[in-house]
């Protein structure tokens, strides 16, 4: 499915927008603060309805308005299908619909429109903390699996009443969740293992092919056992004492890691900026190779500035990895300049200023 037409209105400094979209994508060019980036965002929304850059919906609103509107129409195989999507800051409340019909949750919607993002921030997917590692586990393999998604969700709700329990110290109240917490924490470390076993070495290939010489593995620091709903007694039972005392349930997958080794030392230590952004859009791109596996479609991409700091080797490796020429993907690109982009990459190319954009498709890059 392709995003064939985008409206919006209010939707942060963006003007109102109405445009067709040409099948291949289009690449963005403006200076910094001028909406080219905000209208990836846009694009993002219908992906999760959420910020790709994780901010509130109330900060998406722009200044002064009472919320904003987006509809996207995608196609592909001879179906038409419209996702809609918006907020009201009056009583902060979000609708969606999809074919013009809200669905019983925002989470049932999810899967109509599928694309990838690659922000620049991405690089701390290699050099920051594992919460942002965990959250990229669990958007990807959400999207990629419903029961994942559904585990996810009913995991998290178990864990939340255990918090709360020991954060008011009722120990026995806190232990009753721990069948929940191994039914469905069981099936998340389950299938992370699983895509750990196969996106690994995907992972170290895209490496290589965007130019990294050195070996480079993915791991997953977490406790294996806890993939059998049978190996989470004890541990629950070992860490009883723990938790009580500090108000948290301390093992689980919302503990765990990925882990990125360069040779024998972490990436995230040793990796100069240049291999740490590497790895990042390496790893995008088993997000996106992992989406078109499970859905049988090819995501869009959506990159932000994506090739600056590459020299131009780098970017025609990159352009030739993203399939940039092949027009198998949508692909939609940021830069503030042509020159920062790879010769022979054959996209419409627009110039956006002050939240506006020139007539898609009517300058040819």
């Amino acid at each position: 499915m392709r995003a064939a037409r985008i409206e919006a209105s209010r939707f942060r400094n963006l003007a109102s927008l109405d445009a067709e979209l040409p099948a291949g994508g289009v690449v963005f060019l403006g200076q910094n603060g001028q909406g080219k980036t905000n209208l990836l965002e846009l694009l993002y929304y219908p992906v999760l309805f959420r910020s790709l850059r994780g901010v509130r919906d109330v900060d998406l609103v722009q200044h002064g308005q009472p919320g904003f509107h987006l509809r996207v129409t995608v196609a592909g195989a001879g179906v038409s299908r419209t996702i809609e999507a918006g907020f009201l800051t009056a009583g902060r409340r979000k609708r969606v619909a999809v074919d013009g019909t809200p669905p019983l949750r925002v989470t049932d919607a999810l899967g109509v429109w599928l694309a990838v993002a690659f922000l620049p921030a991405d690089v701390g997917l290699i050099s920051g903390g594992a919460a942002d590692r965990r959250l990229y586990l669990d958007r990807t393999l959400g999207l990629a699996s419903p029961d994942y998604l559904r585990a996810l969700r009913q995991y998290r709700a178990a864990l939340a009443q255990r918090n709360a329990a020991l954060r008011r110290g009722l120990a026995e109240a806190a232990w009753a969740f721990d069948p929940l917490l191994a039914r469905y924490g069981s099936t998340l470390v389950q299938m992370r293992l699983a895509w750990v076993e196969t996106a690994g070495p995907e992972w170290a290939s895209g490496c290589a092919a965007l130019g990294e010489p050195m070996a480079v593995t993915m791991g997953y620091r977490g406790k294996r056992e806890l993939a059998d709903p049978a190996g989470w007694s004890e541990v629950l039972v070992g860490s009883r004492q723990r938790d009580l005392n500090t108000g948290v349930t301390g093992v689980g997958p919302q503990r765990d890691d990925l882990t990125f080794r360069l040779g024998d030392a972490p990436l995230r230590v040793v990796g100069s900026t240049g291999q740490q952004r590497t790895a990042a859009i390496a790893l995008k791109l088993c997000e996106r190779d992992t989406l078109r596996r499970a859905a049988g479609r090819e995501p869009a991409l959506l990159l932000d500035d994506v090739f600056a700091e590459l020299d131009r080797d780098r970017q025609e490796r990159l352009a030739e990895r993203l399939e940039l020429t092949s027009g198998r993907a949508q692909v939609f690109i940021t830069a503030p300049r042509v020159d920062e982009l790879p010769p022979g990459l054959s996209l419409p190319v627009v110039q956006v200023a002050g939240g506006e954009i020139a007539r898609l498709g009517a300058v040819t890059g």
